[in-house]
């Protein structure tokens, strides 16, 4: 497998050559389509989804890619050709996970804490594999929603072990004091309240996300498998354990990360508990590791400028193209398209054009010198950038590109400013 498919595949073969994404020229791409501009490596999505499947191999498995890291079409249509279920946390994610194939509804797991009767009606017609259900109001809402629709619904409760796991606070959710899942002290009393519309089918269990140690995944597990005990004999006929998604990739290219060092260690924490239960399949959600290196987004500078002390570089990207720096203070590499001239460096905030003080994707950040029209890429954008990208400032979002060996093709069109008029000029008309 090439290294490059396993950690970036944007890379320039030397010095004195512009990146490229697989075969093809990100500048040609960024001519062609305009920039703002994302662009991903079907070939990175593919070699990452292999190694799940090569590590977890040895046990029952299905890898169901968390379809909210990044839900455009094309991709999950190239997960759905290699065989992968979805995690989904919305009505909105199923329709797309339909819309590129309805017979994937059956290996697909419906997680999160609001779902509505709307969007349970449209998972139980769908006939999905699993419902993870995150409280007890949720289950009777279930209940009454399978016994209308005259559909069974399989269940597994979402249980919070209360393990800790080293992240940010804004993603980290299998603690006691948060708002997800259900005491993990509490699970049984809860699984006993199943009607007859309700199967118990499985466990489930979600610490976090970004996640870069196999420890709490480890112990989460273990607790889990305690319960599964447990509810087996209660009389449940468990043959699901869900150990969520949120292991981590390295946003910063100085420190080392080795892709599939990171999946056997993940596995090694989980195939042990899952031989010792024995009779379940796994159900793996991996999300940002499979495509958040995939990604990134191109930028044009549009001016260089220094206010005191601090030099600015402007970019025609924004907060609303890419939110995590400003929502999380979140970190991406920032390089150059073109070839690198010489070792000089300037160290400046890149910001956005975006009217507010936090649109920016990097403070004092040490670049090579650059120029307005040169082309910049933003790495490991491929997870919650579009997924999360918003027409804020009315700015259309930008379009999406796949590259697969020598071939890119559109796989979401730019929008056009019509785009974002078109249903309030229909309400003034009125």
């Amino acid at each position: 497998m090439d290294d490059n498919q396993l950690t970036r595949p944007f890379v320039a073969p030397d010095k004195k050559s512009a990146l490229a994404c697989e075969d093809v020229s990100l500048e040609g791409l960024a001519r062609r389509y305009g920039t703002p501009l994302y662009v991903y490596s079907a070939g990175h999505m593919a070699a990452r989804l292999e190694l799940f499947e090569s590590a977890f191999s040895v046990v029952p498995h299905l890898v169901c890619y968390a379809v909210k890291a990044n839900s455009t079409l094309a991709i999950l249509e190239l997960f759905v050709r290699r065989g992968a279920g979805f995690d989904v946390v919305s009505g909105g994610e199923m329709e797309r996970v339909l819309a590129v194939d309805r017979w994937a509804a059956a290996r697909t797991v419906f997680s999160g804490i609001g779902k509505t009767a709307a969007e349970m009606d449209l998972a139980l017609r769908a006939g999905i594999l699993q419902f993870n259900v995150e409280s007890e109001g949720e289950l009777e809402l279930l209940a009454e929603r399978a016994a209308k629709v005259k559909k069974r619904a399989r269940i597994a409760l979402r249980v919070n072990p209360d393990v800790f796991a080293e992240t940010h606070p804004y993603i980290s959710t299998g603690m006691r004091e948060h708002k997800f899942g259900i005491d993990i002290r509490r699970a049984r009393a809860v699984y006993r309240k199943a009607g007859k519309w309700l199967e118990a089918s499985g466990v489930s269990v979600h610490i976090g996300s970004q996640i870069q140690s196999a420890e709490p995944f480890g112990a989460a597990a273990e607790r889990v498998a305690k319960l599964v005990a447990e509810l087996r004999r209660d009389g449940h006929a468990i043959r699901y354990v869900d150990a969520g998604g949120g292991l981590g990739i390295e946003y910063h290219a100085e420190k080392a990360f080795d892709a599939e060092a990171q999946v056997a260690r993940y596995a090694a924490a989980l195939i042990p508990v899952v031989r010792k239960l024995g009779g379940v399949t796994l159900l793996l959600e991996p999300g940002r590791f499979l495509v958040a290196q995939a990604g990134a987004i191109l930028t044009r500078v549009l001016y260089v400028k220094k206010n005191g002390t601090r030099n600015f570089v402007i970019v025609d990207a924004a907060m609303n193209d890419l939110i995590r720096p400003a929502l999380y203070q979140a970190h991406h590499e920032i390089v150059p398209v073109g070839p690198r001239r010489g070792k000089r460096t300037m160290v400046a905030d890149v910001v956005g054009p975006v009217c507010e003080t936090g649109d920016f994707f990097a403070r004092d950040r040490g670049l090579p010198p650059v120029k307005p029209g040169e082309l910049l890429a933003i790495l490991d954008a491929g997870a919650y950038g579009m997924s999360l990208a918003s027409n804020y400032n009315s700015r259309p979002r930008a379009a999406e590109v796949l590259v697969e060996g020598k071939r890119a093709r559109v796989i979401r069109p730019r929008e056009k400013l019509e785009d974002l008029l078109v249903l309030e000029r229909d309400a003034l008309r009125k």
